[in-house]
């Protein structure tokens, strides 16, 4: 081959190289690129709490960061292998919260035998799943309308006795136990039910973190950090939502950690506490930095394209991974967004 030849070929090479590359920056923006930074994920083992944090084997601080489903009765299509991939790897997610309605439409109290253990067998797939992906995983006994826990109180016992024996053995699952109590339910009630709750769930699983509810739709950790349960790797739910809950909810946590109370964001959105009011990013980005400050693991809520500010999956798209920043709503921008920044 004659030099000039090969020159020319070389350049023809060096120019398709370099389209190429321009088309690559072109369209990066639009897909959720693999996270290269290592996660602080399930690799670490199983997880206990000291003080007001979760640590791992080695006593490490470990803060978690992830998302919510909705309500799995309703959109269970995002349990699913390449999704949990793509929460992991694109998102920087390390913890999916299972988020299982007991008394709405099909929930697990009010649906029929068959539905029960449909719900099961999800619960059962997503925690695998969230193993294979190196995430944790909380299965969530998710109390709305049956604002007090003692209401199904011998379902909930039975639900945790025979999920703990099916679980036993997986490092990576958190048991919450009563998502948001309300309709005026004291922290008494809600104490007296977990402590009937934790020891079925001690019984397959001595070392699980079990995390309890707080009065008022999981606000009141105040209540809590006066008269905690003296149960080791518990810790106690806070629910905001960024538009409605401001300055005087985040001294409220603030104040429950600075007394000792192990507190852990299973909920969180950046509207109001509607699910589907405006948005409002700068609350949402000092409960982050909060957040970030004492070591709080969070969870936003959530992972589906219902037509609510909320939902992370823009109403009109069908899919259920695969997504592409434009499938996302605004909410689930800056939830993508804001995962892989804190990546550590």
């Amino acid at each position: 081959m004659k030099a000039g030849k090969g020159k020319k070929i070389s350049r023809r090479i060096f120019a398709a190289v370099c389209t190429f590359a321009l088309i690559l920056s072109m369209t990066a923006g639009q897909q959720l690129v693999q996270a290269k930074t290592k996660l602080q994920d399930a690799r670490l083992g199983a997880l206990h709490v000291e003080g007001t944090t979760l640590c791992d084997k080695k006593g490490n601080t470990v803060q978690l960061r992830g998302v919510s489903t909705h309500g799995l009765s309703w959109y269970p299509q995002y349990v699913n292998d390449k999704c949990f991939k793509e929460l992991h790897d694109k998102w920087g997610a390390n913890v999916v919260r299972l988020a299982m309605y007991t008394a709405e439409y099909n929930g697990y109290c009010t649906g029929d035998a068959k539905n029960r253990k449909e719900l099961k067998a999800l619960i059962k797939k997503g925690v695998k799943l969230a193993d294979k992906y190196h995430m944790y995983v909380i299965v969530d006994w998710h109390i709305l309308s049956d604002g007090n826990p003692k209401q199904n109180q011998k379902a909930a016992k039975a639900f945790f006795k025979d999920m703990s024996k099916q679980l036993k053995g997986y490092y990576n699952v958190l048991y919450e136990i009563c998502n948001e109590p309300n309709g005026g339910t004291a922290w008494k009630d809600i104490k007296s039910y977990a402590k009937s709750i934790i020891p079925v769930i001690r019984e397959n699983d001595k070392d699980a973190v079990i995390i309890v509810g707080t009065p008022v739709w999981s606000q009141e950790v105040d209540k809590a950090a006066a008269d905690p349960i003296k149960e080791k790797n518990t810790m106690y739910a806070l629910h905001f939502y960024a538009a409605t809950h401001k300055d005087w909810l985040r001294d409220t946590m603030t104040k429950a950690i600075k007394a000792g109370l192990p507190v852990f964001v299973t909920e969180y959105g950046i509207c109001d506490s509607s699910g589907n009011g405006a948005i409002d990013k700068t609350e949402a980005n000092k409960w982050i930095k909060t957040m970030n400050k004492y070591h709080v693991s969070y969870v936003a809520w959530n992972l589906s394209n219902k037509g609510e500010t909320s939902a992370m999956i823009r109403s009109d798209c069908q899919k259920t991974s695969g997504f592409k920043r434009s499938d996302l709503s605004d909410s689930g921008k800056w939830i993508y967004d804001m995962l892989r920044k804190n990546i550590k």
